[in-house]
Formats: C-alpha cells, structure tokens, sequence
C-alpha cells in the first residue's frame, strides 16, 4: 500500500471508531425478565408470549409468526425485547413463551431444559446459521493471504483504532450474541482486541462504511443476514471446527460450528399444547425466506407486521403448513 493510501486509511479508521462509539450508545439494551412493557393484539386463541431477541433475522421469524398466531389463529400475541438468556428465565416464571431462534446454547438448554425442566425444545425453524470473522470484499481483493488467520498477525496494524490501543481492532456485535472471540484472540496468540459495537447496527453500519470507503475493517458478523446480497463479505478461515473443541469456552482455538437454529419453547406453553405451540413446532422456512423479511424490515423500513403480512400473502402455502390440523 502507498504512504498516501496507509494515511487515508489511519484517517478513517479513527471516523469509523466514532461511528461505532456512536451506534454503541444507541443501542437498545432490552429489556429485563419483571419489565410490564409489551405489545400486545387481542385474540380468542389465548396468550401467546414471544421474546425478541436483538437482531433482525430473529424479529423476521417473531414477525411471521406473530401475524399468523394472530389473523389465522387469534391469539393474543405480546411480544417483549429481551437479550438470550434473559429470555430463558422467563420460561419459568411464564413470561415468556417461545424463543424462536436460538443458536446453540447447550449451556442454557442445561440448565432450563435438564436441570431446572422449565422450557423443552419445539424442534428446528429450518434455516442453518454461521459465525465467523469476515472482511469487506476490497480488502480481501487487495490482501488475499488476509483471509487465513496465520496471516492475520501481519496485518494487525491495519486493524488498530483509538479502542484497540496497540493491538488490531476484531470488531464485535452485541455482548449478548454467541461469541467465542476473546478466547479465540488468546488461544490463537493473536495481536487483536475484542472491541464490541453494541449491536447488529452497528457491525452493518461499519462493513458498509469500510467497503465504501476502502477503510479496513475485521469483524464477527453471521448468516443468514440480509447485508449479504448487498456486499459479498470474505470470510476468514480459522481453525476448522471439529466435533467437542468448544466444549471449554476457556480453551476454544477452532471455528464456530454450522448451527441448526431452534426454537425452545416453555415447558407449560408445550404441555397445554394449543394452537399457538403448534404453530411454532410446525413453523420451518429457510434462510431465503428469513432474509427477505429481515430486509423488508430493516433496510425497506417495513413495521415487522407489514413485513410479515407480505410475505405471508406471497405464501399461503408455507402457511397453511404451519396450522394446526383439525
């Protein structure tokens, strides 16, 4: 890179630090398990108590089913913001009813589903989800070897921001979202920080602005996700994955697994087994479909009912798949 170009890009790397100081600041931090806010629509099926958790492909699925629970089957439906675990607590104290994208979390289905026996799993929602470290595709074009983590220790200035110090900056999202980096940071003896944007925002906002503007950015971003079809974002290969090497999240050196997204219902919610729980267990899409509301919503800047009543009307027949059967 040219003297010229190494300046630019220190220049803005320092804009781009601010911009995600200041998506951090903004971010919504949900709500707690206690909290009497919600949002709820009158029905004659019962209540029915989703959690949204804090990214869109989350809220696309809440969306889908939240408009069908409500003009096919007339449930009460009260949908309350709260982070992943925060949401599993309200499985035993009957605040919550369904969470209907859960990536993982072998460690909370532990202890809610084995020991304490309050929430039981209501089977797969069909889409497929990954994690990893990505950079904008101009920078991948530009440092092919920038896409092997052997190769990362190299470029671990390009990274550095006000946040990082000395060391590179690995963009992070939400604190709450599945993330095994600072241990991969230290278990992989790399010269990074973990620095956290806040939230899914704020990680869109920064590889948009760094594929834009050429500036170099390494973050955590997932599928499905929308931005996708908007900017081919290069994913880094880590140490590949193999069965039971996260099983110590102190020890963690390999990538993250392909995850088969869940939904994790209460126990109670199950046992009654009305309309609104069999909705959700019959509920199953793909990550197409979750992609397209996730962009109604977020980038078409649809209300997440009107994004759902679109899709929803440009597929009965996913629908009417997912009612219960008389």
């Amino acid at each position: 890179m040219t003297r010229h170009k190494w300046v630019r890009a220190a220049r803005q790397k320092v804009w781009i630090s601010a911009v995600v100081a200041a998506l951090t600041l903004s971010a919504c931090g949900g709500a707690k398990i206690g909290d009497t806010s919600s949002a709820s629509t009158a029905g004659d099926c019962g209540e029915f108590k989703i959690a949204i958790n804090p990214w869109v492909g989350y809220e696309a699925n809440a969306a889908v089913l939240a408009y069908v629970a409500e003009t096919e089957l007339g449930c009460k439906v009260t949908k309350k913001d709260l982070k992943e675990e925060v949401a599993w607590q309200g499985f035993g104290t009957g605040e919550v009813d369904a969470v209907v994208e859960n990536w993982g979390h072998d460690d909370l289905k532990a202890k809610y589903i084995e020991e304490q026996k309050t929430a039981v799993s209501a089977g797969s929602t069909g889409v497929t989800g990954q994690i990893g470290w990505y950079v904008p595709p101009w920078l991948a074009a530009e440092h092919p070897d920038i896409t092997d983590w052997n190769n990362l220790n190299k470029y671990a200035d390009l990274f550095k921001t006000s946040e990082s110090g000395d060391k590179g900056q690995l963009l992070d999202g939400d604190p709450s979202f599945v993330t095994n980096d600072e241990s991969l940071v230290k278990n992989l003896n790399l010269n990074y920080k973990v620095v956290y944007g806040g939230s899914e925002t704020a990680l869109i906002q920064a590889f948009r602005q760094a594929e834009k503007n050429r500036t170099p950015v390494i973050g955590y971003f997932y599928a499905p996700q929308w931005l996708f079809a908007e900017i081919e974002l290069v994913k880094v290969k880590l140490p590949a994955y193999t069965a039971g090497c996260d099983a110590d999240p102190e020890k963690i050196a390999c990538d993250y697994p392909d995850y088969d997204l869940d939904k994790i219902v209460s126990k109670k919610f199950a046992d009654a087994n009305g309309p609104a729980f069999q909705l959700v267990k019959n509920f199953q899409w793909t990550n197409d479909d979750q992609n397209v509301v996730a962009k109604y919503i977020a980038e078409d800047k649809m209300t997440p009912d009107a994004a759902a009543k679109k899709w929803a009307e440009a597929n009965p027949d996913k629908v009417k798949a997912w009612l219960p059967k008389s």
